[in-house]
């Protein structure tokens, strides 16, 4: 699948940009810190283990202003849940580079911990910082200010959520995410405006025709119009897609208006 794949290129190619450049250190002639970034780049052993754990701490003690160290020591306690230690550590890797973290930090809290209000601070405070495009979310699916967004969904701010993609859409030389059209379909459906939502879908299916939740919600709406016809293509569609795979995922949380195949047969049942 051609989208998806680029997909998966944009969210490599963030990790490979967040790698610290090591031969700064040398050009400011500061030899403990290039050992540092050496040993926190090409350490041992996989993440989260003893072997890689202990790397980020050798580094942190030749070089404790390596923000880098801080951030990748963080990762495994967020993806096991300890969200404590993972904050300790990220807070340190923020108050150490402000601009190269905070979108970092609020794209995980939006994703992992659900702190929709932390998130919205960490993304705001980089708007605030930058007069440049902001950046994207750590698996690249969204651009942080859509993130946003999302937070304010999540918090039931409908409105202000949909003023947000809406305005990030607008902006010029912005290329539309896989997803935005998506959300921003489905949170017209939320407020009732059907015939906005629809057309908003299609431009979805147009953009990224590769998860069946574009034609479960299409489906919705036709049931509301009581469009029977419709209604029983889509929902159709859905299922077949799901089916394949085709369907919004993450390794390891669920995104946003996600659906289930028992989401999709409750429909028909009904």
């Amino acid at each position: 699948m051609r989208i998806l794949f680029l997909s998966n290129l944009v969210a490599l190619s963030f990790y490979a940009y967040s790698q610290p450049n090591c031969n700064v250190y040398i050009y400011n002639k500061n030899e403990p810190c290039y050992k540092a970034c050496i040993t926190a780049t090409e350490g041992e052993g996989p993440q989260g283990s003893k072997k890689s754990q202990l790397k980020f701490d050798s580094a942190i003690k030749l070089c404790p202003s390596l923000d880098y160290a801080y951030r990748e020591k963080s990762v495994p306690y967020l993806k096991r849940g300890d969200f404590i230690t993972w904050k300790k550590l990220m807070d340190k890797a923020v108050e150490i580079d402000p601009m190269g973290n905070l979108g970092y930090r609020g794209w995980c809290r939006y994703q992992f911990v659900r702190d929709y209000q932390g998130a919205i601070a960490d993304i705001e405070r980089l708007n605030a910082m930058t007069k440049y495009e902001i950046g994207y979310s750590a698996n690249g699916d969204y651009q942080l200010n859509i993130a946003k967004a999302l937070c304010y969904k999540a918090l039931g701010e409908k409105k202000k959520a949909i003023e947000i993609i809406e305005k990030q859409l607008a902006e010029k030389n912005y290329s539309p995410g896989l997803y935005d059209y998506f959300h921003l379909g489905v949170l017209k459906i939320e407020i009732g405006e059907m015939e906005q939502a629809t057309c908003i879908l299609k431009k979805s299916i147009s953009i990224n025709d590769y998860f069946a939740e574009n034609y479960y919600y299409l489906a919705l709406i036709y049931k509301k119009q009581k469009l029977v016809k419709e209604f029983k293509e889509n929902m159709e569609k859905a299922k077949a897609y799901y089916l394949k795979g085709y369907k919004r995922f993450d390794p390891y949380t669920d995104p946003m208006d996600k659906i289930y195949l028992a989401d999709i047969e409750r429909e028909f049942k009904e």
